[in-house]
């Protein structure tokens, strides 16, 4: 665990290898914890860095405006990189893709992993799942919060917790309750949002960019997974992955790790 100074924040991070930079970008239920497994693996070819968002983790959240677009950029920055490829799960994604719109000449590639995009709005198929399988819960007991969030998230509206690994559901479930109290507080500060949003955006995309999804994930993320890769001119959509929610990089590794081995530039 590093820590580093960004933008007026101290930001953490693990490392590991050498090579072409990857910034892997965490999911919002989520932290860097997340990449346990993406680590070691994209290690032997790359140097990996793995943070925690301002807020979340590790890092801290000065009560000053923000951007995490911006923060990304600032990490490369206080690098002494000039160029970083960015791999994003979820929130991660998002970000990821705000950074490449804003910075486009300091991103090398985007892998998005179960990526929305500011600007994207949910179908009402989407928000009746919502409140099918999480339901009016106190955002005040992030116990109960985080419970209805990895069924909705990490389980997914075509499987039932009975068919998820026991050990992914607890580990979500503990990232998520610590992940809610980083909302709580980032909810405080003024956050900078990408204008106009990545979502009619998607064409400016003109780096190597990579979109996949869980197979059990929102039928919104998977539909969004085509839209960039139809939409982005050097835009590729990997098949589904089988069996896997929306921490897909979490939940099924291997697929995973190879796909991200083959697709990442290798200098």
């Amino acid at each position: 665990m590093v820590k580093i100074e960004v933008n007026g924040a101290r930001l953490t991070y693990d490392e590991a290898g050498s090579g072409s930079p990857v910034v892997l970008l965490h999911a919002g239920i989520a932290d860097r914890r997340m990449w346990r497994h993406q680590l070691p693996a994209l290690a032997a070819r790359h140097r990996v860095i793995a943070v925690d968002l301002r807020g979340y983790g590790d890092s801290e959240l000065p009560p000053t405006p923000f951007a995490h677009h911006d923060d990304v950029i600032g990490l490369l920055d206080a690098l002494g990189l000039a160029q970083a490829a960015l791999v994003g799960c979820s929130f991660g994604g998002k970000v990821a893709v705000d950074t490449a719109l804003a910075h486009p000449d300091r991103v090398a590639a985007l892998a998005l992993l179960g990526a929305p995009v500011s600007g994207n709005e949910w179908t009402e198929e989407t928000e009746r799942l919502w409140e099918e399988l999480v339901g009016d819960v106190d955002p005040e007991d992030f116990a109960a919060t985080a419970a209805g969030e990895v069924r909705f998230w990490v389980v997914g509206p075509t499987r039932q917790p009975a068919d998820v690994d026991p050990e992914l559901i607890r580990f979500a479930e503990e990232m998520d309750r610590r992940a809610l109290a980083a909302e709580q507080a980032l909810s405080a500060v003024e956050a900078g949002e990408l204008d106009p949003p990545a979502i009619d955006r998607l064409a400016e995309l003109r780096m190597p960019v990579l979109a996949a999804a869980g197979a059990d994930d929102l039928a919104d993320i998977r539909r969004l997974a085509d839209r960039i890769a139809a939409e982005a001119p050097q835009g590729t959509r990997l098949p589904d992955v089988p069996d896997a929610g929306h921490l897909l990089p979490l939940e099924r590794p291997e697929p995973v790790n190879a796909a991200l081995l083959d697709f990442l530039p290798w200098l």
